[in-house]
């Protein structure tokens, strides 16, 4: 991995719409761009982060020169490209106060994108996460790149009575030629919302790294209760309060457990107030960037997410073969449909009841874990998620 301010430090591939054979993937692969340049906010602890690291990570393993653009700061995820071939590019964005000096700042950053994008000429710029795309429509539209795809990550509520962000977006959109959710219920979302024609949206799933099938060693944890971990920011509509009510339903009876909670985030404090006076077991780890050694050690993983698009926590508990109870919003349903159990959002009854089941029958608990994890291998691998943005390439470049 290579890092720089603004730009590679490799010599920029010539500017072309051709495509090449691939030299890596087999018999029927789509042929490879030369050049791609992904792009999003920053590189933490997120799972669209996680994401466009692994696309980087399996385009740049098959001989695509690959650029990963940051508008503010790399960030943890940054460690995972270490070996690779990935040019890290922080281009400088700023927030928006005080606004006179990060107006400025912006501007020197949106010109620092453009000018990377004409000097090394790539065929493919991919921009994930709404400030991302909203920077590069207009800037791969000055820059000339043949190809521009957004991706959306999850359900656009957060965009909910904010007119001037969707006026934005629409605009951004027309010059979008491909619009990718990574779940049918984003692609509805997307739809529906914001309007966008039905040829311009190709549906691509998250996909996992191989070493998430590994199996990890359990990590130490002093309970003697069976143990149930949630790995979600801690923002209110993961819907962490109705878990709490949930575990303390759970008290005093054969499926009381011990919580663990990873994430952070601004309802901390308050969900922590909330455990105390539930007189629960729930344990606040914050932020971790290796979750595998906790994973394995859990008895069950639940998610009971308000809204969701397609969550990389419950991808990676399938990957682990561990039992899954969640909630049926977004694409959740689509990773856990007879291979988990599904429950009504916001009902910490239903909750409570579906982790009963996983911790008091353990057949069950097992059959949910092998059926999830036989799924995941055949459907969710990154080298398949990889296959189907070169595919979508191919078509784009094609046109």
């Amino acid at each position: 991995m290579s890092t720089g301010s603004v730009s590679s430090s490799r010599a920029p591939h010539p500017a072309t719409t051709g495509l090449r054979p691939s030299a890596s993937a087999g018999p029927g692969a789509p042929p490879l761009p030369g050049r791609v340049c992904l792009m999003i906010g920053q590189l933490g602890l997120g799972g669209a982060e996680k994401q466009l690291v692994l696309l980087a990570r399996e385009l740049s393993a098959r001989g695509v020169t690959t650029d990963l653009l940051v508008m503010f700061e790399k960030g943890p995820r940054e460690a995972e490209l270490l070996g690779t071939d990935v040019t890290v590019v922080e281009l400088g964005f700023r927030g928006r106060r005080p606004f006179l000096p990060c107006l400025a700042a912006n501007l020197r950053a949106f010109a620092r994108l453009v000018a990377h994008l004409r000097r090394t000429r790539p065929e493919v710029l991919t921009a994930f996460l709404f400030h991302a795309y909203l920077a590069a429509a207009p800037a791969a539209r000055l820059a000339r790149v043949p190809a521009l795809v957004a991706g959306r990550r999850s359900l656009g509520h957060f965009k909910r009575g904010r007119r001037a962000a969707l006026l934005a977006e629409r605009f951004a959109t027309r010059w979008t030629h491909a619009v990718v959710p990574n779940a049918e219920s984003v692609a509805e979302d997307v739809r529906r919302g914001e309007g966008v024609p039905e040829h311009k949206i190709t549906v691509i799933p998250n996909g996992l790294a191989p070493e998430a099938f590994t199996p990890a060693r359990p990590a130490t944890v002093e309970t003697a209760l069976p143990v149930v971990l949630c790995v979600a920011n801690l923002s209110r509509h993961k819907g962490h309060r109705h878990l709490l009510d949930a575990v303390a339903r759970l008290r005093g009876g054969p499926a009381e457990c011990t919580l663990l909670l990873v994430g952070d985030g601004p309802e901390r404090a308050a969900l922590q107030a909330q455990a105390a006076a539930l007189g629960i077991d729930a344990r606040f780890l914050g932020r971790r960037a290796d979750t595998a050694p906790l994973r394995a050690r859990a008895d069950a993983v639940v998610l009971p997410s308000l809204e969701e698009g397609m969550p990389n926590a419950v991808m990676e508990a399938m990957a682990a073969g561990r039992p899954v109870v969640a909630t049926a919003v977004g694409g959740t349903p689509e990773l856990l449909e007879g291979r988990g159990l599904l429950v009504a959002p916001g009902r910490a009854d239903a909750l409570a009841d579906a982790l009963a089941r996983v911790l008091t029958d353990p057949p069950l608990a097992a059959r949910l874990g092998r059926d999830a994890r036989d799924w995941a291998r055949a459907h969710l691998d990154s080298a398949t998620m990889a296959d189907r943005y070169l595919t979508l390439y191919h078509h784009l470049l094609e046109r």
